[in-house]
Order: C-alpha cells, then sequence, then structure tokens
C-alpha cells in the first residue's frame, strides 16, 4: 500500500470520520488566536459566484475572527465541548473555503513554478523531483514517480471542482501536449492507476458532460485525447496480469518492457484489488471489457482466498502460490482500499456480486475487528474502533492503528458539525507547520514538526479538494443533483448510466467462464454481530465523539498541551 507522510495520513485520518483517530494528528490551535492567513490573491483562482460578485481578497489581508468564541456557541461545560460544540457561521465557511483554495493554489503554482515537468515538487528547495534511478530499490519515492508529470495529472479535477476554468483547460492541454508515457520507468501498479488513470477518466468525463456543472469546462477541438492517453496507459499496465497462476497482479511493471524479471510475487490485497473502479470506467468508456475484466478477476480471486473460519482476508498474498505472508487482517495498510472498491464499484457499475462481496465483508469486520461498546452512538464503555487481527482465528496481533483505517467509518454514517472544526484545525496545522517556500512540506516528525522536502501529488487532489469541499456549501458537488463518487485518490466521477450501460455481458465469454474464479458463498458463523451503528440521531449531532479527557490524553500524547 501506499506510504503516506505522516501529516498528510493524519490529515486524511481526521477527514475519515473515526472519532477516536481525529484527534491523535493533535493540530488542534489553541483558544482565542487570531490567524494571519492570506487570502488566495490572483483572480485567476477565483471562484465562479466570487467572479461575478465582483468580489477579490485582497493579497495580504490578515483574516480570523475570534474562534474561541464561534467555538464556544452553544457549547457545553468543557474547554473540548467550547470548542467543538456548535453550529458552524456561514461566514466562516466562506473564508475557510477561500483558505483551502488559497493552499491549493499556493501549492500548484510552487509546483508549476519550479518543478513542472517534473512529477513532484521540493517545496523547501523549491525543484522538481522524479524517479530515483540511482536507487532502484527506493520504492517509497519509484512506486510513484514514473516521469510523467504527476503532480499535474494528479491535480486536473481539482482545478474544475475550484471553478477555474482557464487554468483547467490550459493544464488539460498541457498534459496532453507534453506527457508521454513511452517510459523506461517501473512503477506500482496500484499507484498509476490511481493517481494518472482516476485523474486522466475524470478529466475526460467533466470536460464531456454536456451540463458542465462546475462552468464551461470544454475545450475546443478535443478529440477524447486524455481517454486515449488514459488506454494507453492501461495497456502498459496489463503485464502486471499476465504470467500469474491465481489471476492476481505483480505489483509492479514497466511501462516500457512490463514486469521486471526479478519481480515480487508477493503483494498487498488493497494494491491487487483496488483496482476495479478505473479499469472498470475505462472499459466501459471504450466499450473494451479487457480492463474490467483482468480487475475484476483478481478480486475474485482474492475473495476465494477468504478464510472459511472467519470470512477475513489477509493484508499479503503470493499471486503465484495464493498463499498469505501477511496474515494480518486490518482497515489500514495493504487493506482498506479493497473494502472501499467493492461498495464504491457496486455504487458506479451496478454489479449485485460487487454488493454480496461488500455486504459478507462488512459482516465478517463487525464480527471479528470491532471492539467497544455495542451501540457505536450511545450508551456506557469504551467507544468503538476497528483493531487488526488474525485472519484464520480472528485473534487480536497489534494495538496500533494506522491513518489509514480513517475510510471505513466514512463509508457508515455521520454528518456533524464537529468534523467542520476539525477541518478548521487541519487548515490552520498545515499552514502553522508544513507551509514552506514554495509549497507544503511533508512534517517528517509530529511531535517535534520537522519537515520532509517533498509535496506529494495527494496533497493537491486529495487534501486540499475534501477541505474545499468541506466549507463550499454551494459547490456544484453538492448543489448540481448529480450523484458524485470520489476514487481512492480523491477523482470526481459523475454517477450516471454510461457506467450501467456496460460490455458486462462478455466479460466472462462462456468459454473462459469454466477457468473463471467463482465466488464462494459466506458460510462464516456469527459471533458478535449485535452492535447497533446506526446514524446519530439529531439531537446528539452537536456532542462530541469522544469525552473531553480522552481528547485531551490525546492532545497531551502528541505533545500539544
Amino acid at each position: 500500500m501506499r506510504w503516506r507522510s505522516v501529516v498528510l495520513g493524519l490529515v486524511v485520518l481526521r477527514l475519515g470520520l473515526h472519532a477516536l483517530l481525529w484527534l491523535l494528528s493533535g493540530l488542534a490551535p489553541g483558544l482565542g488566536l487570531r490567524f494571519p492567513w492570506a487570502l488566495p490573491p490572483p483572480s485567476r483562482w477565483l471562484g465562479r459566484a466570487e467572479a461575478e460578485s465582483g468580489f477579490a481578497p485582497t493579497a495580504g489581508r490578515c483574516w480570523g475572527p475570534h474562534w474561541a468564541a464561534l467555538r464556544g456557541r452553544n457549547g457545553g461545560g468543557g474547554e473540548y465541548e467550547q470548542r467543538y460544540s456548535g453550529a458552524f457561521p456561514g461566514p466562516l465557511r466562506a473564508q475557510l473555503r477561500d483558505a483551502a483554495r488559497g493552499m491549493f493554489a499556493f501549492g500548484y503554482d510552487g509546483y508549476m513554478h519550479h518543478a513542472f515537468p517534473h512529477d513532484e515538487l521540493d517545496p523547501i528547495h523549491c525543484r522538481g523531483r522524479g524517479p530515483d534511478r540511482r536507487d532502484p530499490s527506493n520504492l517509497n519515492i519509484n512506486d510513484v514517480l514514473g516521469n510523467y508529470s504527476l503532480t499535474l495529472i494528479d491535480a486536473l479535477d481539482t482545478l474544475a471542482v475550484m471553478g477555474n476554468s482557464s487554468e483547467f483547460q490550459k493544464a488539460v492541454k498541457l498534459v496532453i501536449d507534453t506527457v508521454s508515457f513511452d517510459k523506461d520507468s517501473t512503477v506500482q501498479v496500484f499507484e498509476a492507476t490511481i493517481r494518472i488513470l482516476g485523474s486522466l477518466l475524470s478529466a475526460h468525463i467533466i470536460i464531456t458532460d454536456t451540463k458542465q456543472p462546475f462552468g464551461d469546462m470544454a475545450i475546443k477541438d478535443y478529440d477524447n485525447e486524455l481517454l486515449h492517453m488514459a488506454r494507453d496507459l492501461a495497456v502498459r499496465l496489463l503485464p502486471a496480469f499476465e504470467n500469474t497462476k491465481t489471476g492476481i497482479p505483480y505489483p509492479r511493471v514497466n511501462l516500457k518492457n512490463g514486469v521486471p524479471p526479478d519481480s515480487n510475487n508477493e503483494t498487498c490485497t488493497a494494491g491487487a484489488g483496488s483496482l476495479l473502479v478505473e479499469f472498470g470506467m475505462l472499459s466501459r468508456l471504450l466499450g473494451d471489457s479487457t480492463f474490467e475484466w483482468v480487475a475484476r478477476r483478481a478480486v475474485k480471486a482474492l475473495w476465494n482466498l477468504r478464510s472459511n473460519d472467519t470470512g477475513l482476508l489477509g493484508n499479503v498474498v503470493n499471486i503465484q502460490t495464493g498463499h498469505w505472508v501477511g496474515k494480518q487482517s486490518g482497515l489500514g495498510a495493504g487493506s482498506d482500499s479493497f473494502y472501499e472498491y467493492l461498495l464504491k464499484s457496486y455504487i458506479l457499475f451496478g454489479e449485485k456480486e460487487d454488493l454480496e462481496m461488500f455486504n459478507d465483508a462488512y459482516r465478517s469486520i463487525q464480527n471479528h475487528l470491532r471492539r467497544g461498546r455495542e451501540a457505536c452512538n450511545e450508551g456506557e464503555g469504551d467507544p468503538p474502533l476497528y483493531v487488526n487481527v488474525n485472519m484464520f482465528n480472528g485473534q487480536l496481533m497489534n494495538t496500533w492503528i494506522d491513518s489509514l483505517q480513517a475510510f471505513f467509518p466514512g463509508l457508515q454514517a455521520t454528518k456533524n458539525p464537529f468534523y467542520l472544526h476539525v477541518g478548521m484545525d487541519i487548515l490552520e496545522s498545515l499552514e502553522k507547520y508544513t507551509k514552506a517556500k514554495c509549497g507544503y512540506a511533508t512534517l517528517h516528525h509530529v511531535v517535534e514538526k520537522s519537515k520532509e522536502d517533498r509535496m506529494e501529488s495527494f496533497f493537491l487532489s486529495e487534501t486540499c479538494k475534501y477541505l474545499y469541499l468541506l466549507f463550499d456549501e454551494e459547490n456544484p458537488v453538492h448543489k448540481s443533483g448529480n450523484k458524485y463518487l470520489f476514487t481512492t485518490e480523491g477523482h470526481i466521477v459523475s454517477v450516471d448510466k454510461r457506467f450501467r450501460d456496460s460490455v458486462w455481458q462478455d466479460i466472462f465469454p462462456e468459454e473462459e467462464e469454466k477457468n473463471a474464479p467463482k465466488l464462494k458463498p459466506n458460510e462464516v458463523k456469527a459471533v458478535n454481530l449485535s452492535s447497533n451503528c446506526n446514524r446519530v440521531p439529531d439531537e446528539r449531532r452537536y456532542l462530541l465523539p469522544l469525552k473531553s479527557i480522552y481528547m485531551r490524553q490525546i492532545d497531551q500524547m502528541v505533545g500539544l498541551i
């Protein structure tokens, strides 16, 4: 699974709606402070509503009301109740929306001025970063960076979501004119799929949408170039699915030469089983079943390797033998997006077997991974959380939880103004601790606040986009009437019949059906399915997800108080 830097992983953690984990980031400001954040000054970064109204924030303008007073409205009797409870004023949401847009603009401009056409920006030294050719074993870099202007491609749909049509059109043309995948680069199939393939497809869908909900994002004389680029990349990834006895793909592939001769036969569940959304969209847009077929075959192969006793999957598997190398079953690194994509594939494509797999997986997760009080949202006892267990017997394997587990509660239920207050903390903390000369750096140590000279592409494609949408109440994502799905890299996809009217009937032709993996029925016995995780009642929406005593302990643990 991809490596997330500590601070940005914690950002995802907080936005992932997991009550226990949100506060681990410890990104909480003191009460009563004013924050000198500059709103985004260039007119090219104004959204449609601001541009039409003539509103133009002043460069360098200090802003920030007395946040302690705002947080204290309707609060209870305690520091954290005052800070995170109560309604969130509309003007403050607007200010934070503009701050998120300004954050994206600073990072994007820094990349374009100092790093393009390289893959990433080193924001401290203001230079570009590409694959580490001197050290092929440096997978933290080489799994992601392929010498294909990664950050520009990954940021395309964020430009559209923020209503910046001129920059979106300029960026798309730049990608079409300058990017090639005919590279001697060995990359991780999962990363290339979710960052590059997903973004190309998202931008293509935005350009060709007849409704144009984000403004005029159409491009004159556009001839489906992004879709053709997506197909070219996917074809270069296909060798990963060849010559494996299970149908589970190799984790890495060289874009020019195929699977390296010394390639690892071990892959993680998320990396191999989280390709169906992007590969399925590509197949259905092209009318070519090949890409969805290989991705769906990999999902079925992993699914049939789950434990007969618990219904759980491990986190690392041998693609030739089907033997579980990593027997840890959890919702974090190595596993998270496998479950995410079971549900999202059903939402997007409407295939019932995807929902059946998700429901079976959900029951097993609730049965063996969930700990805490019986009722999620009320009652006495410890707040609920999900732990890591042995896939074969359900016994606890360790007591740590990583930030990538934060995705799972997002699939369950909840709406609470608490998240707006947390989002405000995130914006302030990113500005205070990660902003560098030319962009936003990775926070190397969450307590010491030391920086690493790297701005990963997902900062623009995910972090800034989600923060912006959190505060932009009038965004077309919320108001257009369209239904949208976010990929695991945060790329936006409209849910419509283009993906339901499919080539599904020939995905498994009759002559190949005999050899295709069959879904095993789940015969796992229920052990602990009494948990009641209904949505938070309206009368409890303004309460804290954790007691103040626990939140204070977490802040103390990470050195904030």
